[in-house]
């Protein structure tokens, strides 16, 4: 794929995966999971939320800086498809090493007014400018006067991209925020995970979903992962330590790596969905059992990982009101137990299926991520008895 323009690398990956023949992902490798997922087993699976890629994927060999090569992109979720109607939201951070912004305001407001974007350590300002523009391109807000603080995310793909050349521009935003659509998702090197790594192995984007029931009601939770995170001894698939096993196997080839880099840097990025009526208060709750869900692949939150997460609920559509009172529906807090089991479980597989999907890379001056040796994993869930 080396040299592919620009716009065919992105058309390609925003297909829609079905269409095109999707790659088997962790289940259908036979890889248990608890809970029951959507049909996508996708954040799209909560109805309304859309997803969209830009993907930049060029040059080879030695880093030049402003040249590349390039392996980077961005990641929009938009909570209600083009529709602007805020949505009741939270965030957490297990460890600060990172960014997310536009999230003052969301803790204050209980609301999320914008798409959420995801790309490069780097390239948040100019996708935070872009969404911004693109407000005003799109007539996003019918007000004349308006503020807004967009939600941008990242983690840092400097290893395998050209990080300081700041590849990542305004088209290439609006490029992801007008290509987001419901349906099967591209998981792996897309996005802005495209020049991830994780617990060992190539990383990137991941999602899944689940479905539960609460009394006599039928609830969503869809997660979406920006993977690059973790130590590969404490890889961990369905609590056999695969990382143990595979220690040996297909290590990190950094060419040139800086000396203090530690293992277990890096960040991951994790966005929940749910269609339960839940308040920002129970989101913010909901947003804090996401350690878990990395906890059981080998997340530990080291001092180089940026570990931050947003919660958001497309229930209590007319929520979102300037001068008019409204009434807005709640779940009890006793009964959320399930929606905190859907957020472990679905973290838990959207990080396997972003290593399941992604491929081998190998990016800046000869560096080399390889992917998770799927056939090697089964064979050491086979001796752990974990499957047939």
């Amino acid at each position: 794929m080396m040299g592919t323009p620009l716009h065919f690398l992105c058309l390609l990956f925003l297909v829609p995966a079905l269409a095109v023949g999707q790659k088997p992902r962790a289940r259908d490798l036979g890889i248990p999971f608890s809970g029951t997922p959507g049909p996508f087993n996708a954040i799209t699976d909560v109805k309304g939320v859309e997803v969209g890629y830009s993907t930049l994927i060029s040059g080879q060999g030695k880093n030049v800086r402003g040249t590349g090569p390039v392996r980077t992109g961005v990641t929009a979720v938009l909570p209600r498809g083009r529709n602007n109607n805020p949505v009741f939201a939270n965030w957490y951070a297990l460890n600060g090493n990172g960014e997310m912004t536009g999230t003052t305001w969301v803790t204050e407001s209980g609301f999320l007014e914008t798409p959420i974007m995801l790309t490069n350590t780097n390239s948040v300002g100019v996708v935070r400018d872009a969404v911004t523009k693109w407000f005003i391109k799109t007539g996003w807000h019918k007000e004349e006067f308006w503020f807004a603080y967009p939600v941008v995310a990242e983690t840092y793909d400097g290893f395998l991209n050209d990080i300081y050349g700041f590849h990542v521009k305004e088209a290439h935003a609006y490029e992801a925020l007008n290509t987001a659509t419901t349906g099967p998702l591209r998981e792996g090197n897309v996005g802005g995970g495209t020049g991830m790594m994780c617990l060992g192995f190539k990383g990137g984007t991941g999602t899944s979903s689940r479905v539960v029931q609460v009394g006599d009601s039928t609830y969503t939770v869809g997660v979406l992962v920006q993977s690059n995170f973790g130590k590969r001894r404490n890889f961990t698939i369905a609590g056999v330590p695969v990382g143990q096993e595979l220690r040996d196997t297909l290590a990190y080839d950094f060419k040139a790596a800086p000396s203090y880099r530690q293992e277990g840097d890096g960040s991951i990025i994790v966005v929940v969905a749910t269609d339960a009526p839940v308040l920002p208060h129970q989101l913010k709750r909901i947003a804090a059992r996401v350690p878990i869900g990395m906890g059981l692949v080998g997340g530990r939150g080291e001092n180089g990982s940026g570990d931050l997460f947003l919660a958001f609920s497309t229930a209590n559509p007319t929520a979102f009101q300037r001068t008019s009172f409204v009434k807005v529906e709640q779940l009890p807090n006793d009964l959320m137990d399930p929606l905190f089991d859907a957020t472990v479980q679905g973290v838990e597989e959207a990080i396997i299926n972003a290593m399941v999907a992604a491929e081998t890379l190998e990016g800046i001056n000869g560096n080399k991520v390889h992917k998770l040796p799927q056939s090697a994993v089964l064979k050491i869930l086979r001796k752990y008895k974990r499957i047939k």
